[in-house]
């Protein structure tokens, strides 16, 4: 895998992490102002778009098994930590918006 197709997969890791991330976001403000339903549609988006970005990582890490020379971009490194920061994100605002609802 060449540094111009490691760069592309980057960037389509980060589009789907950066519109999880959103989604997680506004979901957050939606359980804040009590509309429990909009925020758990937005976290069910959310989640299809991190299972997109897991598809373009299991991509990478599928060629890399079958013993292709995988050549780094600052990019790819750039959507994994993205990726990684919004799962981690993920389960924060589940936990946040559990929260909220026990609170009403």
């Amino acid at each position: 895998m060449n540094r111009e197709e490691t760069t592309l997969l980057g960037f389509e890791i980060v589009a789907y992490a950066g519109d999880a991330r959103s989604k997680l976001l506004e979901a957050l403000t939606k359980a804040e102002n009590k509309e429990f339903e909009a925020a758990q549609e937005l976290i069910e988006q959310a989640n299809q778009c991190i299972v997109d970005a897991h598809k373009a990582q299991t991509e990478l890490l599928t060629k890399e098994a079958q013993g292709s020379d995988i050549e780094l971009s600052v990019t790819l490194m750039h959507g994994q930590d993205h990726l990684m920061t919004t799962v981690l994100l993920k389960d924060l605002m589940e936990h946040f918006i559990a929260l909220y609802k026990r609170g009403s």
